[in-house]
């Protein structure tokens, strides 16, 4: 039996390090940390963190591209163990219209190199 395919967008691999901070229901900035993305797609990505994210929570998240940086907010829609660390699938809920152009120009390349 096959896994259906839930997602919208095709997410390619990548391994880049991001920081990002957990924000809290009142809007308050929580913990901040850094993380690696698994994976990414134009519309979210799979983050690995060695503490673990609740489901839900709000990110506000920097991520290095290249020589730019990417400021966007996500939501944290699942979380497991995985080993010693944590992967959580983020989905965007906030990124810039350059950070889209920019996001995009890294997807297109990285399919190339596929």
């Amino acid at each position: 039996m096959t896994q259906q395919e839930k997602r919208k967008f095709i997410r390619y691999d990548a391994l880049h390090l991001l920081d990002y901070i957990v924000m809290d229901d009142e809007d308050n900035p929580g913990t901040y940390s850094m993380g690696r993305t698994i994976d990414v797609s134009i519309d979210g990505l799979k983050l690995e963190t060695t503490y673990p994210l609740k489901p839900e929570s709000r990110l506000l998240i920097t991520v290095g591209i290249e020589d730019d940086l990417i400021d966007l907010e996500g939501r944290v829609t699942h979380a497991a163990a995985h080993k010693d660390r944590f992967i959580s699938g983020i989905t965007f809920v906030k990124i810039s219209k350059d950070g889209k152009r920019i996001l995009s120009k890294y997807i297109d390349a990285f399919h190339k190199q596929k």
